[in-house]
């Protein structure tokens, strides 16, 4: 379709202050799922929308709720709750007030919006509550101990009801909460399910909740095609997966932000720990780890903060007994450690819903579980018409579940998906010995003291330091989530890559990371006097090597100047 022949979103009958907010998000025209939902919605439709993701579905939503406020609130003066967007996972709900604060960044004082999904006690919240904000998001399990409580009524007021990721909701095991949720509700409201699947229990929720739909299935295909998203697949045993990170990751053969996904949380400390011994940071994001300490993360990810990212995305954390089955399933009893050993959030997930912004590229470090998992996790990047790349590594005793997610992505042609990705493992064997050296240092205990070192440390960073940061948000930027956690002995020599180990083929395209104490060598020296430092520096260093003769002249000159 031509761009003359779409609609536009002065064309409509968008309010002047939504139109002036989308401006300023610099949002020339509306995406696909926006030009159909968003006109259909205000004319007071129900909706059932199945988009992929990144595809603006929450904007899709979140303009006609603010629209119908603004209209209702022209004939109607009194505060009350109006809308009610349920979310499945805690950063989502504060990925969705952030959108619609940035939506009605010029209506604010008409249209209030409160996020209930954190972690704060309830009576924290009901004074928020008592305000009578117009758009209350939260997940269902929070939302129902608020009604429970009577600190929040939407028999009276509500007009419209959003159901996010309704096929997520299921999966968390939201299901008693939500339909314990609906007896709270009036007879007569507008309905939003948004999904990415429309599974079995998604067309139940249909029934339960829409009048009459409209069902927009706008993406045949749930990932873009191969000339945005390249997907490749390498054959890889446990050792090969940490040499070749190790190689992608130092020799900068992987540009760009990029998260990467392990299968349980002792996997990713022990990955970070791994990174570390070669100066290599990244951070750590899984459902032991403070929710205000997650969402930070996220936000200085999004901000350009870190480049890299190490993630869990546990399916079944409703049931850890589901969970350490399927671990036993996968053959990683490594995985069952996880039950005992911190708290799960439930209501946690970072493969789906949450905003990561400009991923250029996914690693699956460890093989997705499921085909749906394969397809949140790469969902990650290639968002909007952003290109992305995806490399999943697969042991042998993966390639069942590989040819269920490459017959499952096989579309009308019969090209799969899934490239080989062809990379030499005889050429980068010069640095096998390096990993064996950095993986004896990471042991069992370093791994138990680097996840209690995390959790207590982002513990302290999200309880105590919260109102401080609060009253200094400038003070929050200087907080990191990517600093050392230094439990498995660091060996210096690793930090750098010598000439000679570098593949010959590799030596034009590779950029190795350099360390910190190198980068802070290359600032020019001041002018005048400088302070010598050779007390400091003279351990560690060979003089023979780092001694230079100047020259008679040069001194004589310096000594002439001063």
């Amino acid at each position: 379709m031509a761009t003359t022949d779409r609609l536009q979103f002065h064309e409509m009958g968008l309010d002047d202050r939504i139109l002036k907010a989308l401006a300023d998000l610099g949002w020339a025209q509306p995406t696909l799922i926006q030009e159909k939902a968003i006109p259909l919605a205000l004319e007071g439709k129900d909706l059932l929308a199945r988009a992929r993701t990144g595809s603006g579905k929450t904007a899709a939503y979140a303009v006609p709720v603010i629209q119908r406020i603004l209209t209702s609130k022209q004939n109607v003066r009194e505060q009350a709750v109006r809308a009610l967007i349920l979310v499945p996972t805690k950063e989502l709900g504060q990925q969705v007030q952030a959108m619609i604060r940035q939506l009605t960044a010029y209506c604010a004082r008409d249209v209030r919006v409160a996020d209930i999904s954190g972690k704060a006690d309830l009576s924290a919240q009901r004074p928020i509550l008592m305000e009578k904000p117009d758009v209350v998001v939260g997940t269902p399990s929070r939302v129902l101990a608020h009604l429970s409580a009577q600190s929040l009524d939407l028999q009276a007021s509500l007009e419209t009801l959003v159901i996010d990721e309704a096929d997520l909701l299921f999966s968390f095991g939201f299901e008693a909460d939500l339909k314990s949720l609906l007896c709270h509700l009036p007879k007569i409201y507008q309905s939003f399910l948004m999904s990415a699947t429309l599974s079995e229990d998604v067309q139940a929720l249909k029934e339960l909740l829409l009048h009459n739909p409209v069902i927009l299935k706008l993406q045949g295909s749930q990932l873009p095609d191969s000339s945005q998203l390249q997907q490749y697949s390498v054959q890889c045993e446990e050792e090969e997966k940490f040499l070749l990170i190790y190689t992608l990751l130092k020799l900068r053969l992987v540009q760009g932000k990029t998260l990467v996904f392990v299968g349980a949380v002792e996997r990713c400390y022990r990955l970070k720990l791994f990174l570390e011994q070669f100066s290599i940071p990244a951070c750590v994001l899984n459902s032991e780890l403070p929710v205000h300490s997650r969402c930070h993360i996220i936000t200085q990810f999004n901000q350009g903060f870190y480049d890299y990212i190490i993630a869990t995305d546990e399916q079944v954390l409703a049931d850890p007994t589901t969970s350490a089955q399927a671990a036993e399933g996968k053959g990683k009893k490594k995985k069952k450690k996880k039950k005992n050993a911190g708290v799960k959030d439930k209501e946690y997930g970072v493969s789906r819903g949450i905003d990561f912004q400009n991923v250029s590229n996914v690693i699956n470090f460890d093989f997705p579980t499921t085909v749906e998992s394969y397809i949140h996790r790469v969902g990650r990047t290639a968002r909007a018409d952003n290109p992305g790349t995806a490399l999943t590594f697969i042991s042998h005793t993966e390639l069942p579940l590989l040819a269920e997610v490459e017959d499952a992505l096989r579309g009308d042609n019969a090209e799969c998906a899934l490239k080989p990705y062809g990379f030499k493992m005889e050429e980068i064997e010069g640095f096998r010995y390096r990993c064996r050296d950095a993986m004896r240092s990471v042991t069992k205990q370093a791994v138990r003291e680097a996840r209690l070192k995390e959790i207590k440390q982002e513990l302290l960073n999200s309880e105590k330091l919260k109102t401080y940061f609060e009253d200094n948000p400038r003070d929050l930027q200087l907080l990191r989530h990517d600093k050392d956690l230094h439990p498995a002995v660091i060996k210096p020599h690793l930090k750098n890559v010598p000439e000679y180990l570098i593949p010959p083929t590799l030596r034009g395209v590779a950029n190795p990371m350099s360390g910190r104490k190198r980068r802070r060598r290359e600032k020019p020296k001041p002018d005048g006097v400088v302070k010598t430092t050779f007390k400091k520096d003279f351990r560690g260093k060979n003089p023979l090597k780092s001694f230079r003769y100047t020259g008679g002249r040069s001194r004589g000159g310096k000594a002439g100047k001063s």
